[in-house]
């Protein structure tokens, strides 16, 4: 979810709640409203009856049964209320309610004697005896019997329920559907909707800058830093339509920052890429240039062998010839080796595919060791399993040739006299799809775990067991060679190995 949507989630979240609060509020003032009017309309109610009959716990042993409905010609105009005469106990002696109570119900005191003071209160709530489950506004006044020393304690009481014109039910859900038909609260409702809406509005407005200047780095970020083509100037506008950076507000200088920062690092990308396109080219020319001089100094080393082969007074000379030579070989290869990775990593280098078996590449790649491996005592299989289908992929068979082989160079140099080399080519089931794997297994020293991390970074050599430097491979550059080819191909290039325990590097490759 994006700033925006945020944003107009956060107001909109805002709104209802604003709304809802209002209408809450006017449920609760509404509600108060109710209370106090019924308390206050029932206690001047008592004032009065009090006032005019004064001895109202006389009267009701000179009735007797017939207090009732004395008491009920009290509250004929008095709608919704039920008058109840209660004993200091709170036992109910008569009332004005037709709804059966049980045995010896006793109204809860508390609310009585707070309600029958003289202090001013908004209003009681206390028990309804007609109706156990539910607190009603309550009014109050203490009876006192008639005599010339008046009792300080009250002999009983009057005790008014009232309930509100129309609730039937819940009183907050009486209030709340009362509220809601009233014309204010829609005004309020549409009031709160509009400044919703208007904020929403100015919001979407202010952050309209920041949506551009996210559209134009995405943007950037898909066709990179690349100059644009000088045949089409059109191109070459800042950045890459980025917002008005004339604007003096917080969007106009984030995105003068950005364009300047972009800027400068589109200088920095094209010197960069001039200079690694230089480093190629020079490595590559560099390369060119030395092979016939090293070619040559190898071919007049290779005579001068040759001649004193059989000169046994030359021997001492030929020794050092041995040495030239083998030292000149391997900066041949060192030379070629470096021409093939700038050739590799150029960006225009195209890989020139077609399906292949890859058992079939390497069992041209055994054979072609087969006589070295034979000379140092190590015996190579290539493994092919029957029951699953053959690994099949789009290769440039040239080039991953080069990469197994430069595997299989890299084992034979650390394999013992006696060891075993296992080539392997399968079709393997994978989350990202079918992959064609190639594994060169050997059985040799293994490899320190603190040197796997570096394993195919250029011109790293382990230390642990440094081979002999016959090859390209004990310069560093045999494995560079494998996991560049790798990424042209788009596979990837792993390695299992353990000291002691041999050393197995897998080539996943898209199966096609």
């Amino acid at each position: 979810m994006n700033v925006r949507a945020k944003l107009a989630l956060t107001i909109g979240l805002t709104g209802l709640f604003t709304a809802l609060g209002v209408v809450l509020a006017l449920v609760f003032a509404y509600e108060r409203f109710e209370h106090e009017s019924s308390y206050y309309r029932a206690d001047a109610f008592l004032k009065r009856i009090t006032a005019q009959h004064s001895d109202l716990l006389g009267m009701r042993e000179r009735f007797g049964d017939d207090f009732n409905g004395f008491l009920a010609n009290l509250v004929l105009y008095e709608p919704d209320t039920d008058l109840y005469l209660l004993d200091p106990q709170g036992h109910v002696l008569n009332t004005t309610s037709q709804a059966p109570m049980a045995k010896d119900y006793q109204v809860s005191m508390a609310p009585v004697v707070l309600a029958a003071s003289d202090d001013p209160m908004p209003y009681v709530l206390g028990d309804n005896p007609a109706s156990m489950d539910s607190r009603v506004v309550v009014a109050a006044r203490a009876l006192r019997p008639m005599s010339i020393a008046p009792s300080p304690a009250p002999a009983g009481y009057l005790y008014l329920v009232t309930r509100p014109m129309g609730i039937t039910g819940s009183s907050n859900q009486a209030a709340l559907r009362s509220v809601l038909t009233q014309p204010f609260v829609v005004m309020i409702l549409a009031v709160v909707a509009f400044s919703t809406l208007l904020a929403a509005w100015i919001t979407a407005t202010v952050t309209r800058p920041l949506k551009r200047l996210t559209g134009a780095v995405n943007r950037i970020s898909a066709s990179g830093l690349q100059a644009p083509d000088p045949d089409h100037p059109q191109e070459s506008r800042v950045p890459w339509d980025l917002p008005d950076t004339r604007s003096q507000d917080e969007f106009g200088q984030l995105a003068r920052g950005i364009g300047a920062m972009l800027q400068t690092l589109r200088q920095q990308w094209s010197t960069m890429h001039r200079l690694d396109h230089f480093r190629r080219e020079g490595v590559s020319n560099l390369s060119h240039d030395l092979q016939s001089p090293l070619t040559a100094t190898t071919t007049c080393l290779e005579t001068l062998d040759h001649r004193w082969a059989n000169a046994p007074e030359r021997q001492p000379d030929r020794q050092l010839v041995e040495v030239a030579l083998r030292n000149t070989r391997n900066a041949a290869r060192l030379v070629h080796s470096l021409g093939d990775l700038a050739r590799l990593d150029e960006p225009s280098f195209q890989l020139k595919t077609e399906r292949l078996n890859l058992g079939e590449l390497l069992d041209d790649v055994s054979m072609r060791f087969a006589e070295r491996a034979r000379q140092g005592g190590v015996s190579i299989t290539v493994t092919d399993d029957l029951d699953q289908r053959p690994a099949i992929a789009k290769v440039d068979v040239q080039l991953l040739e080069r990469a197994v082989a430069n595997l299989v160079d890299n084992a034979l140099k650390f394999s013992p006299d006696g060891s075993h080399l296992v080539l392997s080519a399968q079709s393997v089931k994978a989350p990202q799809g079918t992959l064609a794997r190639i594994t060169v297994r050997d059985h040799g020293p293994g490899i320190d775990p603190k040197d796997l991390p570096h394993l195919f970074d250029r011109f790293y050599q382990s230390r642990s067991h440094v081979a002999p430097a016959t090859g390209e491979g004990g310069k560093g550059l045999g494995l560079a060679i494998v996991k560049r080819i790798a990424e042209l191909h788009g596979g990837q290039l792993s390695v299992s190995s353990a000291p002691g325990a041999g050393t197995e590097v897998t080539l996943d490759l898209p199966a096609g």
